[in-house]
């Protein structure tokens, strides 16, 4: 293990998401409490923040000056000097260098609409967060590409809505998502979508004068439910909201072993054009592992229908860092989907959270090699690139393998505008379910971080919850909006 002690608690969400970067494999803990551990530390640093400076000791010794009262360069000071001690003890440097958070692009959208230079970003970018150049180029290229479709975007006047089905074929090994095997809820989906129509009702009344302009059914897997189900809950968006300001409706199909005809049927005759189908690879014996009980053959024949019957924005997912794939069985993966020519693909980085059973249950898949390397991200880079897919979003998690990304690429005119509006939160999300987390973009900047404020509302997370407490749910969101003064 990890071991920081601190003098005082401070920075210590920053702190310890640094040194899971450079240790992945092991339990980190920063604290200014006196615990005791049953295991030695493989590290141990001493965090000591006094009037005017911070001194930090451990492999080495380092002091230097701070203003307290300036927090953000306070922890961007804090972090570099951090880094590059941590950098020099384990001989490695980080391919996003001290930035841990899950937004990069930030950074180089904000100096963008600023009227800076590319090479004043990236200069910014080197100085400050120590970036290698090819995330630094790949962060501003994909800025530049999200903020040419924001602009379609009406923020002050504009909202998405997000409607969550919690229901899965199975639970993945590396899920952390709000999730219910469908067979112990089959009987009660109508229910759910009783409870998920009183809250319809309450946004389409609240937000009757609003621009909607996007709609994203996700989860779970939407397609866990019946084609009658499907048509009832897209029937109820239609008549509940006026979709002529809208850009985008996205129906994240996913898995499968969830997709039947009828269901894309359904879809179609709703003008639905914007599916996920995602593999997340194309190696069978790997699916079996992560407890995907769908096969390569199921993909290829689900896609394939789904072109047959209009869809000409489709999306498929990959994961890299899974357990057992190689770099060649990536590559394998690649060539499928260069044969069925998605619209977009989506290539994440395998991030394990602590709710997911790969991390609950370590010591029953210890076993299992699980590598992510730039040169992975590279591979599918390439590939995207020959399939005329261009990265147009990017974001990071904790805990990701490689302390890599997730990227988005799509074709020209494919790209997902919801999947933009979620990372760089320009807009409010209006977000329905279990599970569901409404963010509410205000204009007002938060001065610390010099970015927009956001008020966010939970949805519980249980279904049976949410069943018995929907009304509350909605007393939630009206009491924010009354807080923040939203109308």
């Amino acid at each position: 293990m990890i071991l920081v002690k601190l003098n005082k608690p401070d920075f210590e969400y920053d702190i310890h998401s640094l040194l899971k970067a450079f240790y992945p494999e092991q339990d980190v803990s920063v604290t200014a409490e006196e615990k005791a551990y049953d295991e030695p530390a493989l590290l141990e640093l001493l965090i000591v923040y006094g009037a005017d400076e911070i001194r930090i000791s451990g492999c080495e010794e380092v002091v230097f000056k701070v203003d307290f009262s300036n927090r953000r360069s306070t922890k961007n000071l804090l972090k570099q000097n951090l880094y590059r001690m941590l950098a020099k003890h384990t001989g490695k440097n980080l391919p996003w260098g001290t930035l841990t958070g899950i937004r990069p692009t930030k950074i180089p959208m904000k100096f963008l609409e600023e009227g800076k230079s590319r090479a004043e970003i990236k200069a910014y970018m080197q100085d400050t967060y120590f970036a290698s150049d090819e995330k630094i180029e790949l962060s501003m290229d994909i800025a530049e590409r999200e903020l040419e479709l924001l602009r379609k975007i009406d923020y002050e006047n504009g909202y998405s809505l997000y409607i969550g089905i919690p229901f899965c074929p199975t639970t993945c090994l590396y899920c952390s998502f709000t999730s219910y095997p469908l067979a112990s809820w089959a009987k009660r989906v109508d229910q759910y979508l009783d409870a998920l129509e009183k809250e319809i009702d309450f946004v389409a009344a609240k937000f009757y004068h609003k621009h909607l302009n996007s709609v994203y059914i996700g989860g779970g897997t939407p397609t866990t439910l019946e084609p009658y189900q499907l048509d009832r809950l897209i029937r109820k968006i239609k008549c509940s909201f006026d979709l002529s300001d809208c850009l985008e409706f996205t129906v994240e199909a996913g898995r499968p072993d969830s997709i039947t005809r009828e269901k894309l049927v359904v879809l179609r005759k709703h003008g639905i054009s914007r599916i996920s189908i995602n593999p997340q690879t194309m190696k069978q014996e790997t699916l079996k592992i992560i407890g995907r009980h769908h096969t390569v053959e199921q993909t290829v024949e689900s896609f394939r229908m789904a072109r047959e019957l209009g869809f000409d924005n489709i999306n498929m997912d990959l994961i890299m860092g899974l357990p057992e794939e190689t770099l060649s069985d990536v590559k394998s993966t690649m060539e499928q989907l260069k044969e069925l020519a998605p619209d977009n693909i989506t290539v994440h980085s395998l991030a394990l959270k602590r709710a997911a059973r790969l991390n609950m249950f370590k010591e029953d898949y210890k076993d299992y090699k699980m590598v992510n390397t730039q040169e992975h991200m590279d591979l599918t880079a390439a590939y995207a690139k020959e399939m005329g897919l261009s990265p147009y979003y990017l974001y990071r998690q904790k805990s990701m393998a490689g302390n890599l990304e997730n990227v988005g690429y799509a074709a020209p005119g494919k790209a997902g505008v919801y999947n933009i509006l979620i990372m760089e939160e320009k807009q409010t999300i209006m977000a329905l379910g279990a599970g569901a987390t409404t963010k509410f973009v205000l204009p007002q900047i938060n001065a610390a971080e010099h970015t927009a404020r956001i008020e966010r509302v939970e949805n519980v997370k249980d279904v049976e919850n949410y069943l018995n407490r929907v009304d509350e749910m909605i007393e939630r969101k009206i009491r924010k909006m009354e807080e923040i003064g939203w109308h």
